[in-house]
C-alpha cells in the first residue's frame, strides 16, 4: 500500500504562486505515476498535472504554462504560478500503481490518494 500526505495549499492572490508537495511513504516502488487533481463543491474531479516516477509530466490544458510538476527530496511538487481565481479548489495528489508507462488523466486510474489542500485564489 501507498500513503500519501500533501503539504502547501493556501490563500494567494491572483497572479500568485503555490507550491504543492506530495509525500509518498509505504511501497513507493510499485508507484507508476503520482497525478494533480482538483476539485470544487458540485463538480467532477478534474485533472490537472501528471508526473512519472521518473520525472515525466504531462499537463491539462488549463494549467499548462501555469504549473510545473516535478521531484524535489524525494517529494513530488506542483509548482502554480499566474494563480486564477478559478484555479481555486481542493487539490489532491494520487498514486497509480496498477499501471506502467504512461499515466492516465481519469480518476479511477490511481488507486491512492491524498487527503487533500485547499488553494483559494482571490
Amino acid at each position: 500500500h501507498v500513503q500519501l500526505v500533501e503539504s502547501g495549499g493556501g490563500s494567494v492572490q491572483a497572479g500568485g504562486s503555490l507550491r504543492l508537495s506530495c509525500a509518498a511513504s509505504g511501497n513507493t516502488d510499485s508507484v507508476n505515476c503520482i497525478g494533480w487533481f482538483r476539485q470544487v463543491p458540485g463538480r467532477d474531479r478534474e485533472w490537472v498535472s501528471s508526473i512519472t516516477w521518473e520525472g515525466g509530466t504531462e499537463y491539462a490544458n488549463s494549467v499548462k504554462g501555469r504549473s510545473f510538476a516535478s521531484r524535489q527530496s524525494g517529494k513530488r511538487t506542483l509548482q502554480m504560478t499566474n494563480l486564477r481565481s478559478d484555479d481555486t479548489a481542493i487539490y489532491y495528489c494520487a498514486a497509480d500503481t496498477r499501471h506502467r508507462g504512461n499515466c492516465y488523466e481519469g480518476a479511477d486510474n490511481y488507486d491512492a490518494w491524498g487527503q487533500g489542500t485547499q488553494v483559494t485564489v482571490s
